[in-house]
């Protein structure tokens, strides 16, 4: 619990960072911190995401995303996923990810974590997960230990997106 919470002032800090680097409105502070203060809850953190207005910032969109550098972050991926439909490895296909809800491919035996996050699967959202995984969804089978690189990470999730199309 305590790792969480430690976990949940540096998300805290590093959105009070890049929000003023963004050039944030003062206005927004609070919902920044009503956002931050449920970092713990992976779930209350996609909802709060999803409730976004269309066309505000977004973390990861300060990044100039690259969808081709991020089919080479994905080749550390393809060990477990595959974006063929109804094709399931070590881990589930990834056919339409962007989108679609945490749990929900047919034929995976998901950790009772990830059936039950309550997760869409959203641009902001995989680029938070695929920082840390197992930390934003404790108990998740994924091993992975994520791609702590964020201009990387920014472009593997532009990969993600463009074969979700």
């Amino acid at each position: 619990m305590k790792r969480n919470f430690l976990m949940g002032a540096a998300a805290l800090a590093s959105l009070a960072t890049l929000s003023a680097c963004g050039g944030a409105k003062t206005a927004e502070a609070p919902a920044a911190t009503e956002t931050a203060a449920a970092v713990e809850t992976p779930a209350a953190t996609e909802t709060a995401a999803a409730a976004a207005p269309a066309g505000a910032k977004v973390e990861y969109a300060s990044f100039t995303a690259d969808a081709a550098a991020g089919e080479k972050v994905f080749a550390a991926c393809r060990t477990c996923h595959v974006f063929d439909e109804g094709v399931n490895r070590v881990g589930p296909s990834l056919h339409k990810v962007v989108g679609r809800k945490s749990g929900s491919v047919a034929g995976f035996s998901y950790s009772d974590a990830n059936k039950n996050s309550g997760i869409t699967w959203t641009p902001e959202v995989l680029f938070e997960y695929l920082k840390d995984p197992k930390a934003y969804v404790p108990g998740t089978k994924m091993a992975f230990p994520g791609v702590k690189d964020d201009q990387k990470r920014a472009n593997l999730v532009a990969y993600l997106e463009a074969q979700s199309k």
